[in-house]
């Protein structure tokens, strides 16, 4: 086993739980779990890091499943933590055969709208739908994960899919999604509540996580000239002393700094030229992976 078998296992545990701290304990309880084991089992295993994987999934089924009532006592929304600019969450240009249409890059599942998908689908189909349509496990495999026969996981895997297919027939270009979201920071800064109405959806929703640690709405905005309004307001509010322009969870989103710290992070989706949703992530406690960001005010 290697380092990079331990990457693996980090990225398929935060795309179950959208959490890099979880996903780190979840590789670690895996490794402790193999050593664990005598060294005759050990022998007997054929595939190590398939072990691994197995393992893996079914510590991250079981913490999905318990998750859900831990979350209904979260302080407002609940979010995936985000994630900076870095090369280990990416397929760094790897590319896996099969249908494009059934599966989803390593990089675009890392995205926060699939991450807050993933959040609406059972704790099954969760992991159904990562191993087999991001990481191309067979389903005869996930079916010894998830306790379901292999026509089941392709149903529960399918179930998930359709959450998502409808959203990516409309996404835009990189280019054109960061077009957008730079036009949406400079109207945000200039109190532009016609250029920021433009640039919305009408039906577009703004969803907070300050997990009671931060100043954060309790409670989805919904419509674009609601969002325009608060907007408005939040930078008026100084929200932060600076407001930057970057990489978020692999898309191009925005940063609020306040003495050289992170304040929150914001990740954006834009389709059809215009913004449909904004995950504003201001709880602390997902921000350390912020922390060694180089650039400071």
């Amino acid at each position: 086993m290697t380092l990079d078998d331990r990457v693996t296992l980090v990225n398929i545990a935060f795309r179950m739980l959208g959490c890099a701290h979880d996903a780190e304990d979840v590789a670690q309880e895996a490794y402790a779990r193999w050593y664990g084991l005598s060294d005759e089992a050990r022998r007997e295993i054929r595939s190590p890091a398939a072990w691994l994987v197995r393992v893996t999934c079914r510590i991250c089924l079981d913490q999905l499943n318990s998750a859900r009532a831990r979350r209904e006592r979260y302080v407002g929304d609940w979010l995936p933590e985000p994630l900076p600019d870095e090369t280990r969450w990416t397929s760094a240009g790897k590319s896996r055969p099969g249908d494009p249409a059934e599966q989803v890059s390593l990089d675009d599942s890392v995205s926060m709208g699939v991450l807050v998908m993933l959040e609406s689908v059972t704790a099954a189909e969760r992991v159904a739908f990562v191993m087999h349509d991001v990481f191309d496990l067979p389903h005869t495999e996930i079916a010894e994960i998830v306790g379901r026969s292999p026509a089941a996981c392709r149903q529960l895997a399918a179930s998930a899919r359709r959450h998502l297919q409808s959203d990516r027939r409309r996404t835009v270009t990189a280019h054109q999604h960061r077009s957008v979201v730079s036009a949406f920071r400079v109207a945000c800064e200039h109190g532009d509540l016609d250029a920021l109405i433009s640039l919305l959806d009408p039906e577009v929703r703004v969803r907070a996580d300050g997990g009671g640690k931060a100043r954060a709405a309790l409670r989805p905005i919904l419509g674009a000239e609601k969002t325009a309004r608060y907007f408005a307001g939040l930078f008026h509010r100084r929200f932060a002393q600076e407001i930057v322009e970057e990489n978020v969870n692999g898309r191009l989103g925005l940063v609020g700094y306040a003495d050289g710290e992170v304040m929150a992070v914001m990740a954006v989706a834009v389709r059809d030229d215009r913004i449909t949703d904004v995950w504003i992530i201001a709880n602390p406690d997902k921000l350390h992976a912020w922390k060694d960001v180089s650039r400071r005010i």
